[in-house]
C-alpha cells in the first residue's frame, strides 16, 4: 500500500517591482491566491489579508525601495492552526517600522496601526540583505474548502 505525505500548509511566493503599481499587483495577488486556496473574495480573511498586504507592499516601497532590488510577497497557509502569515521583505534593514502616535494633521502614518488591529500579531525579521515584516492572520472557520487548489492536506 502506497502511503501520501500530505502537507500542512500551502505557500506562494512573488517577486514584484518596488513601485506604487508593484504594491498594488501584490494586493491583488494575495485576494487571487486565497481564492484558489478556497479562500472567497469578500470574505473576512481575504479582506483582512489584502489590506495587511497593501500596508505592508506600501511600506516597502516607500521606506524600503533600493534602487534595483524588488520587494518580496510570500504567503504560507498553515491549515492545522487556521493561520495566514503574509511576509513582505525589502532591501532596506535600517529602516525598521515601529508604531508611533500619528500626528493628528498628518495624512500618512496609519498603516502599523492598521496592521496591528487586524493581525493576531505582526513582527520584523533580520534578513542577510534587508528585513522582513510579516503579518499573521487566523481563519474564522476550519472548513475552508480547498478543492481549487487541487490540495487535498
Amino acid at each position: 500500500m502506497e502511503s501520501q505525505i500530505s502537507t500542512p500548509q500551502m505557500q506562494f511566493a512573488q517577486r514584484l517591482s518596488p513601485t506604487r503599481r508593484g504594491a498594488r499587483l501584490a494586493r491583488r495577488l494575495v485576494a487571487h491566491q486565497l481564492y484558489l486556496w478556497g479562500i472567497p473574495h469578500g470574505s473576512d480573511l481575504s479582506d483582512a489579508a489584502a489590506h495587511v498586504t497593501a500596508e505592508l507592499a506600501a511600506n516597502a516601497v516607500t521606506h524600503g525601495h533600493v534602487p534595483g532590488r524588488d520587494f518580496e510577497l510570500r504567503l504560507t497557509y498553515a491549515r492545522p492552526s487556521r493561520t495566514l502569515r503574509i511576509e513582505v521583505s525589502d532591501a532596506r534593514g535600517d529602516r525598521v517600522p515601529e508604531l508611533r502616535r500619528p500626528d493628528p494633521e498628518a495624512e500618512t502614518g496609519r498603516g502599523l496601526r492598521l496592521v496591528e488591529a487586524t493581525a493576531a500579531t505582526w513582527g520584523v525579521t533580520e534578513r542577510r540583505i534587508g528585513k522582513t515584516v510579516w503579518a499573521e492572520l487566523r481563519a474564522p472557520s476550519p472548513e475552508l474548502s480547498f478543492a481549487r487548489s487541487g490540495w487535498e492536506g
